[in-house]
């Protein structure tokens, strides 16, 4: 009796936390008044107080592989301390169909594009009810745009630029620049040395230089104990920025900073542990031997040999049949990888057919798509599908099954010694690895994928495993985690013109 009641505490705890978490997090939307804009066809949201308060307006703008939702703190804390705080989707990025265009390499090419997709959008925030005052809020790939923008237009009183690189700061412009980094990006620091080097040398963080109330205001500060994206959601972050921008403009505000970072760990654990307890209930369908566990060799021969030979055999060729940045490749080195581990799996007697696990896989991704997806939507990036994305999430689906599935055969449906799930899944990211070092200008974006890779193998590897032992049938995980992947991968990686 005592062990049928821990599936029963763990799903009512989970419940209650993950209840938690969104009524905290829903708080900071509390008394807050939002709109969707459209400008051109550019997607945005309007975030201000009731009634139309006048106050100066801040155009947000998020990074790459982004989107809207990824700056909610920002948009929310000025909100409340009265700004008229708008955040979009940059073209090609979440709810925005229009491909990113142009050389992603040049000034004159995808930037230019960009900025003047910004300018259209500052037109349109300054001609909102109560507008008084402009200021750009932008975070990694989009503070050269922000910091550029700023530069010719004299209407920009003040910049934020969070996680910053541009080559356009000079000594004194743009006006009233303050930089904002994770302590941890050690690279992005020593960037915010030299720019505020230019006005002067002995400056320091944390030191304020020029006057703000005058335009020539200037400031770096690091946020203790964070990197490129834990600074998004980092107090200190949130603070500078809202008191930097009361400074220019002449304001005071005492609201508190509410804190996101942490209830969206709390929420996203809480909604993955969920899955324990559900998994117990499929108990009655559980197959009736164990997965095979492959011989030494047949596993080392599966997990060792598509790590090497993917990227090997993918390096000569030209891939580009997606209009998304790297997913083409990606697609297709998770098709081959796969296809290569069931290669050895099926010479060992690792497959057996399995029209139980293949009905499973279903409720696994809706429970994945729907629900854990509709709160990242809703609290961390944006996870809509729309008409432009179904192909790109179909093709990066079709390899991410075979990927997953071989995973999930290797790992024995998580009832593998810890060794072995291990082994398998640092292989399939030193795959990745290897492949960005044989083409570093062509892949380097896949740099950027890694971190997610090794966050869905934490969290969805520990979901697979859950369900493999309850049901002993891989197929079931493999299958639908396989689908989900390439549907995150798909909503992810920025729309591109080909």
């Amino acid at each position: 009796m005592r062990g049928r009641s821990w599936p029963l505490l763990i799903l009512g705890l989970a419940l209650v936390l993950a209840g938690l978490s969104i009524f905290k997090l829903e708080q900071g939307r509390a008394g807050l008044v939002t709109s969707q804009i459209s400008v051109g066809t550019t997607p945005a949201t309007v975030w201000r107080l009731p009634g139309e308060v006048p106050g100066p307006v801040v155009v947000v703008a998020h990074g790459f592989a982004g989107s809207q939702q990824l700056m909610l703190g920002f948009a929310q804390t000025l909100a409340r301390a009265g700004y008229i705080a708008v955040a979009y989707d940059l073209e090609g990025h979440g709810r925005n169909a229009v491909p990113m265009s142009g050389d992603v390499d040049s000034i004159e090419g995808t930037t230019r594009i960009l900025i003047a997709e910004l300018d259209r959008v500052v037109d349109a925030s300054l001609a909102l009810p109560g507008a008084e005052g402009l200021a750009l809020l932008g975070h990694s790939m989009a503070t050269d745009i922000i910091v550029r923008q700023a530069v010719v237009d004299p209407r920009v009183q003040a910049t934020v630029a969070v996680s910053m690189f541009s080559g356009a700061v000079t000594a004194d412009a743009p006006r009233n620049l303050l930089i904002i980094n994770g302590a941890w990006e050690d690279r992005l620091v020593t960037e915010a040395e030299r720019v505020i080097a230019l006005t002067d040398t002995d400056a320091q963080f944390s030191q304020t230089l020029g006057d703000p109330a005058l335009g020539t205001g200037r400031r770096a500060v690091n946020a203790p104990n964070v990197e490129h994206v834990g600074v998004l959601y980092a107090p200190t972050t949130l603070r500078e920025a809202r008191d930097w921008l009361d400074a220019v403009f002449d304001r005071q505000s005492d609201t508190p900073i509410k804190e996101r970072g942490g209830w969206i760990v709390l929420l996203i654990v809480s909604v993955t542990a969920l899955a324990w307890p559900l998994a117990r209930l499929a108990g009655p369908l559980r197959a009736s031997a164990p997965p095979v566990r492959l011989a030494p060799r047949a596993f080392w021969a599966a997990t060792l040999g598509p790590m090497i030979i993917t990227p090997l055999l993918l390096w000569p060729i030209e891939i580009g049949f997606l209009p998304v940045l790297v997913a083409d490749y990606l697609a297709m080195h998770f098709a081959l990888y796969g296809l290569l581990g069931f290669a050895v799996l099926w010479r060992a007697g690792a497959l057996r057919r399995d029209h139980t696990g293949l009905l499973l896989s279903l409720p696994i991704g809706l429970f994945c798509i729907l629900i854990f997806g509709g709160i990242l939507d809703r609290y961390v990036a944006s996870f809509l599908a729309f008409e432009a994305r179904i192909g790109i999430i179909a093709a990066i689906a079709l390899g991410a099954i075979p990927f997953m599935l071989a995973d999930s055969y290797l790992t024995e449906g998580g009832c593998a010694p810890f060794w072995r799930v291990l082994a398998v899944r640092t292989s399939a990211l030193a795959s990745l690895g290897i492949a960005t070092a044989l083409d570093l200008e062509g892949l380097f974006f896949l740099l950027l994928i890694l971190p997610i890779i090794l966050l869905f193998f934490l969290l969805f590897g520990t979901l697979a495993g859950w369900v493999g032992r309850a049901t002993h049938r891989p197929v079931a995980a493999g299958l639908s985690l396989g689908v989900f992947l390439g549907w995150a991968l798909g909503v992810t990686f920025p729309l591109f013109a080909v």
